[in-house]
């Protein structure tokens, strides 16, 4: 077998293998059965404020039936309750969760009882007691608050909850919310007890159970945190397998001396505690075991409030979606923040560092972040996802076509030497270390580096991967259409073979069934027949095993890859065009006109006799 199907042969294993190893498939352990009640509330203590059963909640009113107030702007629909003032039903105006016309809108946060069956996820709010204050004096997930009659949180009207303890202490928590996800919340107390009193402010991000998706390899979802500049990241099923601490349980506590954040993300969406920056705050993941709950949580310093006087302490909470534009601006833009938390504009004070990286850019962050910024540029020239990868692809193959020319020179000198090669190893017979002081005599003389074949490939590796991680992960692709029948890139290609793409009047497989992996469509097909074409740009290997191993390799893929996300396949598909086309240019530059039809003929007749 030449150099040339011999790196042929190395690119597509290591192609393979970087699927297999980022992509390979896990059926997360469906939740468990509800076990909490109604009335789940948080049952704040001194040091570790926890979602978990109320003994003593206030008959009749729960969390499930206290009474809600609307949140209503351009991107987000629901209702915060009154129960804990915890923000617990929440949907995505601009995203749906299928096609269909009448689908309803992608919940991201959802109350303890709801209708949906959506398991609960919500942030609440409260304080801890110091100084041997007693906590049934403070307000938590269990407490009522009030709010003025027909209060409706929008971009234009805050609202404001109260509650007072009747011990002397008035609590008092304002809560805005910008145009995309950001919600602010600003707690106060009064102190009117004629006595110094010590507390400490926190937010929490429950989830009971873990999200009913397929999670894999390529992509985290779980806790996601940055503390002073590092990134955390920990998978919902390793949070139960945290050291146990002691008053805690399953828990990771970090302490952040001015800027961090800490929450929960999935594939597009994310729930983010955010203390405004500069503030120093306890960052916490934990996992409660009796009702099977992961909590993130921002514990906020104690803080003294004098007879008379008033506390307050801003923190932020981003529910939404994880668009790279609206997070970069967040990031970047304090007078963003300014106007959010109500603080006097400071061009000086910190941002939300590192808040960019929730989205996960994996290992390879240095070049899928200037990646997705391209991907982003295209997309707004085109305006069309589909034809911004075929840009970016192109974009990418043209700037590494250097490297693949210069691979194919070495092979060609390679492949030149191999008569002086063969006379070397009938000269050596036996003898392998005279075979290989002769080989390195030779590559010495014609000036031949034998790895600079491979190098090239070896080294494009990272940049295909991370195209292709840049594609995976980007929100962009959700229901984007591309043509015709392609109405969403984030999901695989709905066309089939088992009904001739539409003209038989049977459905097609669903994803996760038996006969799906045979439901090749159009783009699978495409896939496979651009793979057969670069592969007939050289003679088939004499060898009849490695002949084989050619001849299956394109409709293997096929099948491997057709249940990918559509535009993976549209990557891979432009991927191969643009290779074949670069590999047939190169070859003719040096004089050597590819023979394509000749070896599709050949390779027919080897087939027909056999060998």
């Amino acid at each position: 077998m030449d150099d040339q199907n011999k790196n042929l042969i190395l690119a597509t294993v290591l192609s393979a293998a970087v699927i297999f190893v980022w992509y390979t498939f896990f059926t997360p352990p469906m939740p468990q059965p509800e076990t909490v009640p109604a009335d789940v509330v948080a049952a704040e203590q001194v040091t570790a404020p926890v979602v978990a059963e109320a003994t003593a909640a206030p008959a009749p009113v729960s969390a499930a039936t206290a009474p809600r107030i609307e949140i209503d702007t351009p991107r987000l629909k629901g209702s915060l309750s009154l129960a804990g003032g915890r923000i617990d039903d929440l949907l995505l105006r601009d995203y749906k969760q299928t096609l269909a016309a009448d689908s309803p809108d992608v919940r991201l946060l959802a109350p303890i009882g709801g209708q949906d069956q959506t398991t609960p996820y919500y942030a609440v709010y409260g304080w801890q007691a110091a100084g041997g204050l007693d906590p049934e004096l403070l307000p938590d997930a269990r407490t009522i608050w009030s709010a003025p009659e027909g209060a409706r949180l929008t971009v234009d009207t805050p609202i404001t909850l109260s509650w007072d303890n009747g011990a002397g202490l008035v609590f008092n928590r304002t809560i805005s919310v910008d145009a995309d996800y950001m919600f602010t919340i600003t707690q106060s107390v009064e102190n009117n007890t004629g006595a110094s009193v010590r507390l400490a402010p926190y937010g929490i991000i429950a989830r009971h159970g873990i999200p009913d998706s397929q999670r894999i390899y390529v992509l985290h979802e779980g806790l996601v945190r940055g503390s002073d500049g590092k990134l955390q990241e920990i998978k919902y099923d390793d949070i139960p397998e945290l050291d146990v601490v002691q008053g805690e349980g399953n828990a990771d506590i970090v302490e952040v001396a001015q800027n961090g954040w800490i929450g929960f993300t999935d594939k597009y969406w994310m729930a983010t505690l955010i203390p405004t920056p500069g503030q120093a705050f306890t960052s916490v993941v934990r996992y409660a075991a009796s009702n099977d709950i992961y909590q993130a949580e921002t514990r906020l310093p104690v803080t003294e409030v004098a007879p008379g006087a008033t506390a307050e302490a801003t923190t932020m909470l981003f529910a939404g979606a994880k668009e790279w534009e609206t997070i970069k601006r967040y990031e970047n833009d304090p007078g963003v923040l300014d106007k959010l938390s109500g603080i006097n504009a400071d061009p000086d004070r910190p941002k939300i560092a590192g808040f960019i990286d929730s989205i996960d850019w994996g290992w390879f962050f240095f070049l899928t972040k200037p990646m997705f910024w391209l991907l982003h540029l295209l997309h707004g020239l085109i305006g069309n996802m589909g034809w911004a990868i075929i840009a970016l692809t192109l974009v990418i193959k043209t700037l590494v076509f250097p490297l693949a020319r210069k691979s194919y020179i070495s092979m060609a000198k390679m492949k030149e030497l191999q008569p002086e090669m063969e006379k070397l190893k009938e000269a050596a017979g036996d003898d392998r270390q005279k075979l290989q002081q002769g080989m390195m005599a030779l590559y010495k003389k014609e000036k031949v580096n034998p790895a600079s074949g491979c190098l090239p490939i070896i080294l494009q590796i990272p940049i295909f991967f991370s195209l292709y991680k840049v594609i995976y992960v980007t929100i962009e692709l959700y229901h984007a259409p591309f043509v015709g029948w392609l109405r969403d890139l984030s999901a695989p290609d709905p066309t089939s073979i088992l009904n001739l793409f539409g003209l038989l009047p049977w459905a097609t497989p669903e994803q996760g069934s038996l006969l799906f992996m045979f439901s090749l469509g159009v783009l699978p097909i495409l896939l496979g027949i651009s793979m057969w074409f670069q592969q007939k740009l050289n003679p088939a290997p004499t060898d009849p095993a490695q002949a084989a191993i050619f001849a299956w390799m394109p409709w293997i893929f096929m099948f491997m890859l057709g249940s990918f996300a559509s535009g993976l396949v549209l990557y891979w598909i432009a991927n191969n065009t643009i290779t074949f086309i670069q590999q047939y240019t190169i070859m003719t530059m040096h004089g050597k006109r590819p023979d394509i039809f000749g070896n599709i003929k050949a390779g027919i007749k080897r087939g027909q006799s056999g060998k």
